[in-house]
């Protein structure tokens, strides 16, 4: 049985074969064609030597050598012409698989191997790839065809020659086997440090304001300028070695034609060959030159297109979140109750750090439930296990009765909806913005009501097309706007739980009264969580939970935790929930 890792492998050969099958037949008869007029012409060389010496009629020869010369050239420049277009549609379609497979990994997996790198192999991996196709699927495999063709010849013409020829070739050829090894290394070695380099200069553009604000240009190019300094380094290595392949040949073939001049003057001299076979014979071992340097040049282009495929699969053969869900069939057992979120016992550390200790808590299927606690008490990772961007290291997330490894993740997130503390926007418009979490299409008159119920109807229709506008560098929203935009998300989602990570972060007085109220109403059928930091969002709650240092202290009403909770009390005095950001 196929599992996972092995069907989402990228094979090169068989995505060709299955995007382009015709394609891929004429490029092979092009490419014999091709090579059978490579290999025919020194021999009607030959022809056309012996009619002249002959005193024969030498237009049939010279009209037959042209044909086969032109014919050749034209077999191979179709070929490449079509090879080069199904690499161009592989590295399309293998982006696209790759970014497809991307979005669908765990969060914390993409956050692991960092958005710089996966970028890189998106961009220059995917240049390099495309070298398999243009090398490996048939330039390669007919230099070869080419190479033992044109030895074969040469043996029928002369086997002593030939010996002569391959004791040349001998040296060389240790010397491309040697420098083909090491460039696959280098080719790893640099692809490595592009991804390193872009990493770290997405992460710089996304600190930049930072950067600025404290004057860190200087040493943040001069870190930048060493990481892109080792890059160069690695380049220049991967070149060095690139530009020993033509010498390594050629001094091969210079010795061989030395040697081959000399011998067969000898062999001419004395009978053994006559003229025009020693013509046909120089020829091939002018025209094997090609081959051998196509064949070695290739080797190391394959190497770094093998080095290129193997950073995607690196990635392709990782499990989605959808691999996690429970099999088609399973029986997933569901509790009936009133709860529409249960923890119990649930832990978690993100490395050695442990940020959820045994965290008991329950949630209401209605009414709002809000959050608190000191910052690092564990708020935000319990948003994230409800919504399986994590999963606990012990313990239980019940979501609507049931465990969340049972749910099918598209199914369970679409019972929920998620503002996060950064309210994130798509690059895109201000209507798709809005509707991004339903799952109907939204009419322009429910868009307006939510607009207006966020506080946004103005602003909007001001922007140059409206719910049409996108949201791009020339018309961007401000941290309030951005953030009422993606509470205007939630409300659409129209989700049996919605889970908001500081809401009015960005907030005035007067749009976190009309927050308030929003979310009062939406709590009257169905479960609202919200980590918040303002007195006036706490106070007014159905239950407020208390967390301190990765454990639920206290669970209750703000009256009650008031009088019975010393942690809520100290945020309280401490000004650490207060009316103000």
């Amino acid at each position: 049985m196929e599992t996972p890792e092995n069907k989402n492998e990228l094979k090169i050969s068989r995505e060709i074969f299955r995007q382009s099958p015709g394609t891929v037949i004429a490029i092979a008869l092009l490419a014999v064609l091709s090579t059978a007029g490579t290999l025919a012409l020194p021999l009607t060389a030959a022809a056309l030597i012996a009619a002249m010496q002959n005193g024969e009629g030498v237009v049939p020869f010279t009209l037959l050598m042209v044909g086969v010369g032109l014919g050749g050239a034209l077999a191979s420049a179709l070929s490449t012409y079509l090879l080069s277009r199904v690499g161009e549609q592989l590295v399309g379609t293998v982006r696209t698989r790759f970014m497809r497979h991307t979005l669908r990994l765990p969060l914390h997996r993409v956050q692991k191997e960092g958005n710089g790198d996966l970028a890189a192999r998106l961009g220059s991996d995917g240049l390099q790839l495309k070298s398999i196709v243009d090398v490996g699927v048939m330039q390669l495999p007919m230099a070869v065809v080419t190479l033992i063709g044109t030895i074969a010849i040469m043996a029928w013409l002369d086997w002593v020659l030939l010996m002569v020829t391959l004791l040349s070739f001998t040296l060389s050829a240790c010397g491309v086997v040697l420098v083909v090894s090491a460039l696959r290394r280098s080719f790893l070695h640099l692809q490595d440090n592009v991804g390193h380099l872009s990493q770290s200069f997405l992460y710089a553009l996304e600190a930049l304001s930072t950067i600025k604000a404290y004057r860190h240009e200087s040493a943040t190019s001069k870190r930048l300028g060493e990481l892109a300094d080792r890059t160069t380094e690695a380049g220049i290595h991967t070149s060095k070695l690139g530009s020993l392949l033509f010498p390594v040949i050629n001094l091969g073939q210079q010795v061989a034609l030395l040697t081959v001049i000399v011998g067969g003057g000898i062999r001419l001299a004395g009978g053994q060959i006559d003229l025009p076979v020693l013509a046909a014979f120089l020829l091939y071992l002018l025209q094997l030159a090609a081959p051998l340097l196509l064949s070695a040049m290739g080797l190391g282009s394959l190497q770094a297109g093998m080095a290129a495929r193997k950073r995607f699969n690196n990635i392709l053969t990782l499990p989605t979140e959808a691999d996690e869900d429970p099999q088609e069939g399973a029986v997933l057992p569901r509790r009936k109750g009133d709860f529409a979120l249960t923890f119990d016992g649930v832990e978690f550390s993100y490395g050695e750090n442990k940020v959820l200790k045994g965290v008991d808590l329950s949630v209401p299927a209605h009414g709002t439930t809000a959050i608190v606690g000191l910052s690092g008490a564990g708020k935000t990772t319990v948003l994230a296990l409800i919504e399986r961007f994590i999963r606990p290291e012990s313990g239980h997330v019940e979501v609507l009765g049931r465990d969340v490894s049972q749910w099918p993740v598209h199914e369970l997130r679409g019972r929920i909806a998620y503002v996060d503390q950064s309210c994130v926007l798509l690059r895109d418009t201000v209507r798709a913005n809005l509707a991004v979490g339903s799952n109907t299409p939204v009419s322009d008159e429910r868009l307006c009501e939510v607009l207006i119920e966020v506080g946004l109807d103005e602003w909007v229709h001001s922007l140059p097309d409206a719910l049409d506008t996108e949201l791009t560098n020339g018309v961007d929203a401000s941290g309030g706007q951005r953030q009422r935009l993606a509470l205007g998300r939630a409300i659409l989602a129209d989700s049996e739980i919605v889970l908001l990570d500081e809401p009015t972060s960005h907030l005035d007085s007067v749009n976190e009264a009309r927050l308030r109220d929003t979310i009062a109403r939406l709590a009257q059928d169905r479960a609202m969580v919200v980590v918040a930091h303002r007195m006036s969002t706490v106070q007014e709650a159905d239950q407020i939970i208390v967390m301190d240092a990765g454990r639920v202290v206290a669970q209750g009403t703000h009256g009650d935790l008031v009088r019975e909770s010393p942690e809520y009390s100290d945020l309280v005095s401490g000004q650490l929930l207060s009316d103000t950001v």
